[in-house]
């Protein structure tokens, strides 16, 4: 697994802050190598960020506390299963971090355009990770490819993106939105999905974790 050093990045980020984040935010602890991966995860994406513009926050907090934060507080809300697919998963966000935390769960990163499927693929490679990096539109996968999890976050036009998730969601498994109480009413109706969990985001005031099972 990489370090810090072997990235060639001065401590933008270190354990500490990730674990004083994930304890301010009532977290669960992570062992030491969910740390470590992690803490490689964001060196890398920092890095990356400078030149593709992953994610619109660039200070090393920000990430932690607007993105890694609600992403593992996701991983350990997850309940028992073998596959998830993070459909549009741009940065990773949450796919990796649950690939990381979960390292049970076979993870699927959906992500169609091509300079963000090539950090995903570096991600991957440098983390060690068994996840796949699924390059082409979500409705292109094989007729009757499914999977017991599907997580979409800050994806664009979020309301057909939960349409053309739902095929993917095999019968019983879980639909997970990352919303806010004002997208939330128009996630209510969507067919075949009954919402079991609704869990308060530790990271952002207004965020919200939304949990369907079909």
């Amino acid at each position: 697994m990489a370090t810090s050093r072997d990235l060639g990045i001065s401590s933008q980020v270190t354990l500490q802050e990730i674990e004083a984040a994930i304890d301010v935010a009532g977290l669960r602890p992570l062992p030491p190598a969910a740390l470590e991966q992690l803490l490689s995860y964001l060196h890398l994406l920092l890095r990356w960020n400078s030149q593709l513009n992953l994610t619109a926050d660039r200070r090393p907090t920000d990430v932690i506390r607007r993105h890694l934060v609600e992403c593992v507080q996701c991983a350990q809300e997850l309940p028992s299963l073998e596959t998830l697919l993070d459909f549009g998963s741009g940065a990773g966000l949450p796919g990796i971090p649950i690939a990381i935390v979960r390292p049970e769960i076979r993870v699927t990163l959906g992500e169609s355009q091509g300079k963000k499927t090539a950090f995903l693929r570096e991600a991957v490679r440098t983390l060690s990770l068994t996840a796949e990096v699924f390059d082409k539109r979500i409705e292109t996968m094989p007729q009757g490819r499914t999977f017991e999890a599907v997580t979409l976050r800050a994806v664009d036009r979020m309301a057909a993106a939960c349409q053309a998730a739902l095929p993917r969601v095999t019968t019983g498994g879980w639909l997970i939105l990352f919303a806010t109480s004002n997208t939330e009413p128009s996630f209510q109706q969507l067919p075949n999905i009954t919402w079991v969990r609704r869990i308060q985001m530790a990271s952002l005031e207004d965020g919200l974790l939304l949990m369907g099972q079909k």
